[in-house]
């Protein structure tokens, strides 16, 4: 009897152990877990709505600018923040291949699109610029809407060489005349004759902005994005059926309250001699966001009028601050990714059925936009729990 107790309290002690074992080893793997594209910081919960920091915990490090933050599209690079504000003041570069009739009308089935869409890029990144193409960025006609593309892009910056050093030469007419010829072919390059680096996306975003104001004053619509995201243009389009492109609408993934860095090792450093605020304005995730063209054209008008920030999305939260104009928050703008839920650690977020309800994810390689958009849009569609896109209502994990 004493022996049979005994065994049964051994059995009992290493099912205990067992289970605490088991419990630990899964608390390891759930925190060594991390979602696809998403930034290093704490990644943002599935949840809707504005995404907004919150106060620091005593003796915790304050919420950063870096946090919250996907990779830029751009190589970061050495940044010399003497000559940056030595030469903050110079805004206008000659523009070296334009497309002045990209919003004209063409034919018969031409006129003014409804949507412009403006793709960030750089002169080496040929393969993202064909996936765009053939994928979600093809031009013509979407659900009745005429669709339109350019391509953004500065001067690659020569290793090695300060700008207007002996060296550059021969690298930018090499790649000037590749941009060329690439532009004669698909007729979508904008390129503008200053330094393509991560703190000039700045100056792409004001040149785009004065661009398509002069070029194309009567679109409707048009979506500003990375090169590395996916976009469920049908999904936008219905977002912005009942839209007035009369009216302002800069919508995306908004972000609260993000402080500036002030360690010199983070390449989003920013001195207080630079910006001198605890926090940035409120402003959209520049993976991607729409903006409707009378918004367009009075942030060209703006952002002339504000100093020149060396971080993108956070000068144009500047420019729509003088505007008072607030942006609005949509949950189906994925400028993290998709993150994984603690509840299904081994969930696979690469699911058509997951991107058949957004509208933007960001952070994918050329060859994951591809075979999204196949996946959607191919003979075999995926079997999903919806009946059809939820475009405007809160992602929700779950069938």
């Amino acid at each position: 009897m004493r022996r049979r107790l005994r065994l049964r309290g051994d059995a009992l002690l290493t099912l205990l152990l067992s289970g605490a074992l088991g419990l630990l080893l899964y608390a390891q793997r759930e925190g060594s877990v991390r979602p696809t594209g998403a930034p290093r910081g704490p990644a943002p919960g599935p949840s809707a709505g504005l995404r907004e920091f919150q106060a620091a915990d005593a003796g915790a490090a304050p919420p950063v600018y870096e946090g919250d933050t996907p990779e830029p599209p751009t190589p970061a690079g050495p940044f010399d923040f003497g000559r940056y504000l030595r030469a903050k003041d110079q805004r206008r570069f000659p523009l070296l291949i334009d497309q002045p009739a990209k919003c004209r009308g063409r034919g018969a089935r031409g006129g003014r699109p409804e949507l412009l869409i403006a793709v960030k890029s750089v002169a080496a990144d040929f393969e993202r610029r064909q996936a765009v193409r053939q994928t979600w960025g093809a031009e013509g006609r979407v659900q009745t809407a005429l669709v339109r593309r350019v391509f953004l892009l500065g001067l690659p910056r020569a290793a090695g060489a300060d700008a207007g050093g002996a060296g550059e030469g021969a690298p930018r007419a090499h790649w000037l005349s590749l941009l060329r010829a690439e532009s004669r072919v698909y007729a979508d390059i904008l390129l503008w004759a200053f330094d393509d680096t991560f703190f000039n996306l700045t100056l792409k975003e004001i040149h785009f902005l004065a661009w398509a104001s002069a070029h194309c004053p009567n679109v409707s619509f048009v979506f500003k994005g990375d090169a590395d995201v996916f976009v469920h243009v049908g999904n936008l389009l219905e977002f912005l059926a009942p839209r007035d492109p009369a009216q302002d609408l800069l919508a995306g993934d908004v972000i609260l309250q993000a402080r500036p860095i002030r360690a010199r090792a983070s390449k989003y450093y920013i001195p207080e001699a630079v910006y001198g605020l605890p926090a940035y304005p409120a402003y959209a995730g520049g993976g991607g966001f729409v903006l409707s063209g009378t918004t367009l054209r009075r942030l060209a008008d703006a952002c002339a009028q504000v100093e020149l920030f060396p971080i993108d999305d956070v000068f144009l939260g500047m420019c729509l601050q003088r505007l008072r104009l607030a942006p609005e928050p949509h949950p189906a703008f994925r400028t993290f990714g998709i993150p994984q839920p603690s509840a299904a650690p081994h969930l696979r977020t690469f699911d058509p059925c997951f991107y058949r309800e957004l509208v933007v994810v960001h952070g994918l390689s050329a060859a994951d936009i591809w075979l999204m958009w196949h996946l959607l849009n191919g003979k075999r569609r995926p079997t999903c729990a919806h009946p059809r896109p939820v475009a405007a209502g809160p992602f929700q994990w779950g069938p």
